[in-house]
């Protein structure tokens, strides 16, 4: 297990929150802006698929927003999930490390002309090829005025750039927290510009274990969003210490490397993208665990929700919900969503019920990406990374994306060969 280096001290050790840049913080800061604003063009330059791993099959409506982005833009995407959450008309949202603009675009069709989106990003050139087509996306989308704003900053110095407290109902961030020593910062800042009940829905890159120095100061790796990786375990830490909920995990997929001299630094640590969502609830009472009967009414899942990995709701069926989770659904934009019933109370139903089961909660990301990767339920295509004839990361995940959307009981899976080897499943 690797040890801490000086910058992740100042991560979890700082307690005001203030301006912590290092020299080194500054010298990640500019390798970053090289290698997104200059090295790459397109996201068949990267070296990993850490920053194009799809998370899930994609809804129709956002399948069909996304198929509405320019195509420049879509190219400059470097992103590791799918971070557009559910129940979003009217919602103003902020996208932090926005890039080329890509999920800004798709939101702005899916909150519609009440909501708003803005993305802050600091490389130039990312911020320049997005603003480049807002007339463009307004005209396609027959919007009298912009609902789309981007502007250049640093995701840790939000106030900087003029974003004002409890301004956004919904902050998320694609593969770009990784890339800021001071991820402390970054989370404080977010849970100063969200509304109460508002939350930090985002897909970031996780380690297994505490980098060591030779990951953390390698500078294709950081660019590659796996040398600034979070140890899996300390975003409770953070998120608890800052005043969040519990994280709660949605998705979480291993993460592949598709050249020998990067494997070989990496070594034993592994690493997934993994989408987490954070609740910054209002300070109410204490709640019991209680039945909900969700309604069906958010756009693209009428007949059921996935919250989280721990919890689907069903149209008209009552579930069982713990008290963290009734607080979430009281207290978020989520409530016209459901019927929630008195403490200790059951529901009318019309339809099924769920109690609560007494199980452990999936809160590991590896845990769950193993789950998906060898799911009875979802006979998978396996095949080792040394048998790919196009190492190509983008065209893995066009070939994942393609899979799922035409064929939901299918996905195409690539892992390291020490993956398989761990896992015991053949290939040939």
């Amino acid at each position: 297990m690797g040890t801490r280096g000086p910058s992740y001290h100042t991560v979890l050790e700082s307690g005001d929150g203030g301006d912590m840049a290092t020299p080194r913080d500054a010298e990640i800061r500019k390798d970053v802006q090289t290698y997104y604003g200059q090295v790459l063009k397109k996201s068949a330059d990267l070296q990993t698929n850490a920053c194009v791993t799809a998370a899930r099959p994609v809804p129709q409506h956002i399948r069909e927003a996304l198929q509405n982005v320019h195509e420049e833009v879509s190219l400059r995407y470097y992103g590791c999930g799918l971070v557009i959450p559910e129940c979003l008309e009217n919602c103003w949202i902020l996208d932090l490390g926005s890039g080329s603009g890509r999920d800004c675009y798709a939101l702005s069709q899916l909150v519609g002309e009440k909501g708003h989106v803005t993305g802050i990003d600091m490389t130039e050139g990312q911020v320049e090829v997005a603003n480049k087509y807002i007339e463009y996306h307004m005209g396609k989308y027959g919007f009298q005025a912009p609902n789309v704003t981007f502007i250049r900053g640093y995701i840790e110095k939000l106030e900087e750039a003029g974003i004002k407290n409890e301004s956004y109902d919904i902050v998320i961030s694609n593969c770009v927290i990784n890339l800021v020593p001071d991820k402390q910062q970054v989370l404080q800042e977010v849970y100063r510009v969200l509304k109460h009940g508002g939350e930090l829905y985002f897909s970031d890159v996780y380690a297994s274990l505490e980098l060591p120095e030779e990951i953390r100061t390698h500078k294709v790796l950081w660019g590659e969003c796996l040398g600034g990786a979070l140890y899996w375990k300390d975003l409770s830490i953070l998120a608890k210490k800052i005043g969040f909920c519990p994280p709660r995990l949605v998705t979480a997929n291993f993460i592949t490397v598709q050249n020998k001299e990067l494997e070989n630094v990496i070594g034993d640590c592994r690493f997934v993208s993994a989408t987490f969502r954070l609740f910054k609830l209002p300070k109410t009472g204490p709640t019991q665990k209680c039945q909900v009967i969700y309604n069906g009414g958010i756009t693209g899942h009428e007949k059921e929700l996935i919250f989280d990995a721990n919890f689907t709701f069903k149209k008209d069926e009552a579930v069982e919900v713990d008290e963290e989770t009734v607080a979430i659904l009281k207290n978020s934009r989520f409530a016209q969503g459901f019927l929630i019933g008195p403490d200790g109370e059951k529901l009318p139903t019309c339809g099924a019920y769920t109690a609560l089961e007494v199980k452990d909660v999936i809160t590991d990301p590896f845990e769950l990406a193993g789950r998906y990767a060898f799911s009875i339920e979802e006979p998978l295509i396996i095949f080792p990374l040394s048998s790919l004839k196009q190492t190509c990361a983008h065209t893995f995940n066009e070939a994942y994306l393609e899979s799922t959307a035409g064929n939901p009981c299918y996905r195409q899976v690539a892992l390291p060969d020490r993956e398989l080897q761990r896992a015991s499943v053949p290939y040939g």
